[in-house]
């Protein structure tokens, strides 16, 4: 059930990045996107609880993490101009950049045998991230002119980038003291 759920996720990502390239469809795109990210909490959870901990699960649940998040990301970076939606080059630059580096980190420590899952950390910047996409999304939508949301996305999205930087170092030195262990 913890690897369909997760496959799950995948499939609504792609609903999701035809939506944001369709245009028009932001708060519904939103809502898409909330509903597909509390599936991460949602699968984890139940393979904990019944003990459904998969190497599959472990390599598919933060690759589809990653899909949806720097997926979003790009699709959003497209949507500048007339209805902008705050997401810059340099953004998701650091965003895939951390991605990689830690996904290749996590891969170098799990082949060595050691544990390098998820940290608070990690769990942050994947909410930050979150919230900041939402709010992206929503900012897009003609039917909501509320003026306080595009300056409260930004600071969103700077506090996302601050947050991946930050959780990013967190892996570094964690990663680098794992390497130096016999």
């Amino acid at each position: 059930m913890p690897n369909f759920i997760t496959a799950t996720r995948l499939m609504l990502s792609i609903v999701l990045f035809s939506m944001i390239a369709a245009g028009g469809w932001w708060i519904s795109a939103a809502a898409l996107f909330v509903l597909a990210a509390s599936t991460d909490a949602l699968d984890g959870y139940l393979a904990r609880r019944y003990k459904q901990i998969t190497v599959l699960g472990r390599i598919l649940d933060p690759f589809v993490d990653k899909v949806i998040v720097c997926g979003t990301f790009v699709f959003l970076l497209e949507r500048q101009g007339e209805s902008d939606s705050g997401v810059n080059a340099w953004m998701v630059i650091i965003i895939i950049g951390r991605e990689m580096f830690v996904s290749s980190l996590r891969g170098i420590l799990e082949k060595e045998g050691k544990d390098f899952s998820a940290s608070l950390a990690g769990k942050m910047k994947m909410s930050v991230q979150c919230i900041a996409i939402t709010a992206s999304l929503l900012s897009l939508s003609e039917s909501l002119p509320w003026a306080w949301l595009p300056p409260v996305r930004d600071v969103l999205l700077w506090a996302a980038v601050g947050i991946t930087i930050w959780s990013g170092l967190v892996y570094l030195v964690r990663g680098f003291s794992l390497l130096r262990q016999e």
